[in-house]
């Protein structure tokens, strides 16, 4: 099946901690069905000094399960479903259901 969201994407939370707020997702992680956006889930990791770290306090971004974001649609900037359509030419393209925009470039 084709993946709904991709890395890059503009997508906003839907439930959680960070509920309302959206970013691009920069990372998936297909086999737990997770994606790190960022600015979105991030958490503060104390972390030992080593050879190459320094240590200290670190912002980490933790995954995100894909059921909690939606894609923001392109044309009014609100969340949308993803539908799956053939153009003419053969290729097969993501679109937003809200608005019919299609969301491949």
């Amino acid at each position: 099946m084709a993946a709904k969201i991709r890395k890059g994407d503009k997508v906003i939370v839907l439930s959680g901690r960070d509920k309302g707020k959206s970013g691009e997702v920069v990372k998936l992680v297909l086999k737990e069905k997770r994606a790190f956006v960022q600015g979105i889930n991030v958490v503060k990791r104390h972390t030992k000094p080593s050879q190459t770290n320094p240590g200290g306090i670190v912002d980490k971004e933790l995954p995100i399960h894909l059921s909690n974001l939606a894609i923001i649609d392109p044309k009014d900037d609100k969340p949308t479903r993803v539908g799956f359509k053939t153009l003419e030419g053969g290729r097969k393209v993501r679109f937003a259901k809200r608005s019919g925009e299609v969301i491949d470039s």
